[in-house]
C-alpha cells in the first residue's frame, strides 16, 4: 500500500514526520533512483527509498525511553557548539532514537526519546493537549494575583497562553517554589510566562508528562516504557 514518503520515513524511526518533510524538500530523499519531491507516495514492498544514500529498511521496532535529563544537556541529536546532547545518555540502547519535544539546556527532568515518529507527532500536536507539569523556582515571593494570572493566561510576544494550573506554592527565603501544568509546547514557555510577570526562573524541572512521572530515576538515568504505558500514550 502506498503512503506518503514522510510517513514512511517517520515510521522507520529516522525522524519525525515534519523533519522528514524538510529532508525531502532539501533533496536528501530519493525514490527509485531519482530525487523525491514533497507529496509523493511510495510502497516499500515495490519502491526503493533512500535517505542520504542509505536505503530505507522499513518500520523499526519501537523503542520508548523515559529519561531524567540533567541540566547542561542539549535536547538534540547533535550540537554545532560541541555541547553534550541527550542522546549521549542513552547510547547503550544501541539504536537511533530522538527526543519528543524539547527541554532547554538548563531545564531538567522528564524527557521521552523514541524511534516511533508517529507517536512523537501525536504527543507534540497541539490538538491533543498533553499535560506537562513543571517544578519551578523563581526569584521573589509569588503574589496571589500573579498566581491567578499564570493560571488564566499571560500575554507573550507570540500570543496569550492557554489556561494553566498552579499548585503547591511555597516561599523559601527570597524564592518561591510551585508546580505549573500546561498543555502547550511553545519555546521556553514557562520561563517566559514567569519572567513576563517579573519572576526570573532560577530552576525548572519537568516532573510529569501526561500520566508519566520520574519516580526514582536519578539525573542522567533512563528506563524503557512498559507496553501498557506505550498503549496509554498512543490513546491520549
Amino acid at each position: 500500500m502506498k503512503e506518503r514518503l514522510q510517513k514512511i520515513i517517520s515510521a522507520a524511526g529516522l525522524a519525525s514526520r515534519r523533519q522528514a518533510e524538510e529532508w525531502i524538500s532539501a533533496g536528501r530523499v530519493s525514490l527509485n533512483g531519482r530525487i523525491a519531491t514533497l507529496g509523493e507516495s511510495a510502497d516499500l514492498q515495490s519502491d526503493t527509498i533512500e535517505v542520504d544514500g542509505q536505503a530505507l529498511r522499513g518500520p523499526a521496532s519501537g523503542i520508548y525511553l523515559l529519561l531524567n535529563k540533567p541540566s547542561g544537556y542539549v535536547t538534540s541529536l547533535n550540537d554545532p557548539q560541541g555541547r553534550p546532547v541527550v542522546t549521549d545518555l542513552v547510547k547503550e540502547v544501541g539504536a537511533r532514537v530522538y527526543p519528543v519535544g524539547r527541554l532547554d539546556l538548563t531545564t531538567e527532568g522528564l524527557l521521552l526519546l523514541t524511534n516511533d515518529g508517529e507517536l512523537a507527532n501525536h504527543l507534540a500536536h497541539p490538538r491533543h493537549q498533553v499535560d506537562k507539569t513543571y517544578l519551578v523556582r523563581v526569584r521573589g515571593v509569588l503574589a496571589e494575583a500573579d498566581r491567578l494570572r499564570l493560571e488564566q493566561g499571560v500575554q507573550l510576544d507570540d500570543g496569550m497562553t492557554a489556561v494553566a494550573k498552579v499548585s503547591r506554592v511555597r516561599a523559601v527565603g527570597q524564592h518561591s517554589w510551585f508546580e505549573i501544568t500546561i498543555h502547550e509546547g511553545r519555546n521556553r514557555q514557562v520561563r517566559r510566562m514567569c519572567e513576563t510577570l517579573g519572576y526570573p526562573v532560577s530552576r525548572l524541572k519537568r516532573v510529569r508528562l501526561a500520566f508519566l512521572t520520574l519516580d526514582a530515576l536519578q539525573p542522567g538515568e533512563f528506563r524503557h516504557l512498559s507496553r501498557q504505558e506505550v498503549i496509554r500514550l498512543k490513546a491520549l
